[in-house]
């Protein structure tokens, strides 16, 4: 990802998880200007485009920010909210309490069959996927 594409940044997320997909479309409401391309790493190519394997995106959510620099979980998504707010104050917020953070990522991802969602994007949109 680079300013010459137009993003921020490119967010790999699960597209056939509802919850995923429903942070997915909070998220692109708050993105009004656009600045993230958010793709399901169903799509062929996607996890590769940015540097990560199928089995990564599986685990957890991944950012490719404009630092080339891949993140995943809980520190995607504090870098994705940095780039929303223009401010480094979630990357900040991270970096002190990344153990918990991480730890509380990595339950929600592993019960996130049992929260409620939305139907999935890949449900949604099977073209994208």
């Amino acid at each position: 990802m680079s300013s010459s594409d137009g993003y921020a940044g490119r967010l790999v997320f699960d597209g056939e998880c509802g919850v995923c997909t429903r942070c997915v479309d909070w998220l692109r409401r708050l993105d009004a200007q656009g600045r993230v391309d958010v793709q399901p790493y169903q799509r062929e190519g996607v996890p590769a485009s940015i540097g990560a394997t199928v089995e990564e995106c599986r685990g957890s959510v991944q950012w490719l920010g404009p630092d080339g620099v891949r993140r995943g979980g809980a520190d995607a998504v504090n870098a994705v909210l940095s780039v929303l707010t223009g401010t480094a104050l979630p990357s900040a917020v991270y970096r002190a309490s990344s153990r918990l953070q991480e730890r509380a990522y990595r339950w929600v991802a592993d019960h996130r069959g049992r929260f409620p969602g939305t139907t999935p994007h890949c449900r949604q949109q099977p073209q994208d996927c």
